[in-house]
């Protein structure tokens, strides 16, 4: 009878940590990294290109974000930081706020973040899955580079072309400018993020 009243207790509990992250870590996971965002906007950036859309380090914590947290949660954290923006806080590159920000050169940036996220999410997800080692970096890295950059930066030279007033083959010229670091921020991104999945492997289930 002790027996049986012992396996009935202890199986409700290996059920639930089956079930990966609970309601509320996940809002205070989606609060944390929302945070970091906005701290690593804090980074002085450096403007280059005729329009002077800055390098950032913005672009690491994002995809640093979509990586740990997966696609959906990463995007919720990325969809809070904008919102935080759009009320006015100074959490923008440059301690900038407000709605205004969508009429400089930088909108298709800003408005590229959450996708970025979500898809650097989804690729790393896909990644962790099916590849082990240095090839799960690497497919991190691809993965990331070939799906959300490739959306980021043509929002961006969306968003250089139309509130910029140049031609968008300048804009696309321009954005040259921006991949070297790119490639250099998401490869430390997906570095870090799996050390993090693997130090809190719970956060790989999602």
């Amino acid at each position: 009878m002790l027996l049986m009243t012992s396996t009935n207790v202890s199986a409700p509990q290996t059920g639930a940590r089956g079930q990966g992250i609970s309601a509320g870590l996940s809002v205070a996971l989606v609060a944390v990294f929302a945070a970091l965002i906005w701290v690593f906007a804090l980074v002085p950036p450096i403007p280059v290109g005729p329009v002077g859309v800055p390098i950032t380090l913005q672009t690491l914590m994002l995809a640093f974000t979509g990586m740990v947290l997966g696609p959906t949660r990463g995007f919720i954290a990325v969809l809070l930081y904008l919102a935080l923006g759009f009320l006015g806080l100074p959490v923008f590159s440059g301690g900038r706020g407000g709605i205004g920000v969508l009429a400089g050169p930088s909108a298709g940036f800003i408005l590229g973040f959450p996708f970025y996220t979500l898809l650097s999410g989804w690729a790393a997800r896909f990644a962790y899955r099916r590849f082990s080692g240095a090839g799960r970096v690497i497919m991190m890295i691809l993965g990331s580079l070939l799906t959300a950059s490739v959306l980021l930066h043509f929002m961006g030279i969306a968003g250089m072309s139309i509130n910029g007033g140049i031609p968008f083959g300048a804009a696309t010229v321009a954005d040259m400018a921006y991949w070297p670091g790119d490639v250099i921020k998401t490869t430390v991104a997906a570095l870090l993020a799996v050390m993090v999945l693997r130090a809190f492997p719970v956060l790989a289930r999602r």
